[in-house]
């Protein structure tokens, strides 16, 4: 018996996809796989009673906790950020691959299969993941070059029923929420405020400014005010405080992996909060050598994130580095929120290499730094005499 892991989300691509996968592809059970990062209770229900309907074997994984220790740790250790996009989405589709192949070897499958379009990015991330399974990757979408009306069609036909379709397109987990489609993909329209879930707009946000401190050990939150917290409780009270506060949305023109520039809309208040903090504790306690090589390294952290390639032997050499950084990474950040902002008033570490002890404000022998000063700039004071 010829089987098949799909990996399921319980929309229309992802649905159509089990009967094309044994009408079109000759397999006799298709196995739909959604995986829990940090989706709606109510989306994660409607997927649940739909893949349940139309697969062979439907299973749901809970991955939040995975995702935040293996995924979103080590991207806040690496400040991972793509051009302004926190990588909510792309850091999320490796697990969710990872999950369906471990699946797909469980049960014997033959081929693992996606419901992308050929015009994203996720194609790519699912594929990159996939691919290192030595099983047969199966994209049914991109394959055939299905229309949208051509799935509502195929949808229609094969008793596939879905509500009128949804105005915005909406991927969310714990990290962040994305918002495009519809008018959205014109650049120049302005978002109406009924897209945000998440964030208050500034007008609209609280009077009164948060003021909190994290705590940071080896570069990972593990703090609240004082309370040690799980890395999913405390990512979900910062959305939550951090979105009545207006903070962490972007609206941005974004590189595609493909080359096409795509209009994306984001919220992720906690993203901006922890990042922004943990950025500020590593100025801290890190040489600045360390800073300057490290932010090579986050940037192509990050475009590896985006472009899928976790599975690269580049992303585990950085990783490796990010973490022997990260040993000192230790300390707390005071934060402010206020009106949309998120801004550092203070912080505090162990690890700290300023010390007011060797301030300019200090008595010291300042003809010290003569000797320094007699060289430094010295090739352009040549270069000024040749001229």
């Amino acid at each position: 018996m010829k089987k098949v892991v799909l990996a399921y989300s319980g929309g229309l691509d992802t649905s159509i996809c089990i009967p094309l996968l044994k009408e079109h592809y000759g397999y006799d059970e298709a196995i739909a796989v959604i995986v829990d990062v940090g989706q709606p209770k109510e989306d994660l229900k409607e997927a649940t009673e739909r893949g349940e309907e139309l697969s062979d074997l439907y299973k749901l994984i809970d991955a939040k906790a995975e995702f935040v220790q293996d995924y979103l740790f080590p991207l806040i250790k690496a400040n991972g950020n793509y051009e302004g996009y926190v990588l909510g989405t792309a850091i999320a589709r490796p697990l969710i691959a990872k999950k369906v192949v471990e699946i797909a070897k469980e049960e014997g499958a033959d081929a693992v299969a996606h419901g992308c379009t050929g015009k994203g990015n996720d194609q790519l991330r699912f594929d990159a993941v996939f691919r290192t399974s030595g099983l047969e990757v199966i994209a049914p979408v991109r394959e055939m070059s299905l229309t949208r009306e051509e799935e509502k069609l195929y949808a229609s036909e094969h008793g596939i029923s879905f509500e009128s379709e949804k105005r915005w397109s909406i991927d969310e987990n714990v990290w962040g929420r994305s918002i495009e489609g519809s008018e959205l993909e014109d650049p120049s329209f302005f978002p109406p405020e009924e897209i945000y879930k998440w964030t208050s707009s500034v007008a609209n946000a609280s009077k009164e400014a948060a003021i909190m401190e994290i705590g940071f050990e080896c570069g990972v939150p593990v703090s609240l005010n004082g309370t040690e917290m799980d890395g999913i409780s405390l990512t979900k009270k910062l959305n939550a405080v951090g979105g009545k506060h207006g903070v962490g949305r972007t609206d941005m023109i974004e590189d595609r992996v493909l080359g096409f520039k795509s209009r994306e809309i984001y919220e992720h208040p906690a993203a901006t909060i922890l990042l922004e903090a943990h950025r500020d504790l590593e100025q801290l306690v890190l040489t600045r050598h360390e800073l300057r090589f490290k932010d090579f390294v986050d940037r192509t952290w990050s475009e590896l994130v985006y472009q899928g390639l976790v599975m690269d032997p580049l992303f585990e050499a950085l990783n490796a580095f990010v973490d022997k950084t990260q040993e000192r990474v230790n300390g707390t950040v005071h934060m402010k929120l206020e009106k949309g902002a998120a801004r550092v008033i203070g912080r505090e570490s162990q690890n700290a290499l300023y010390s007011k002890d060797v301030s300019f404000d200090a008595k010291q022998e300042q003809s010290g730094a003569e000797g320094f000063s007699l060289y430094h700039g010295f090739q352009s004071s040549v270069f000024w005499k040749l001229r």
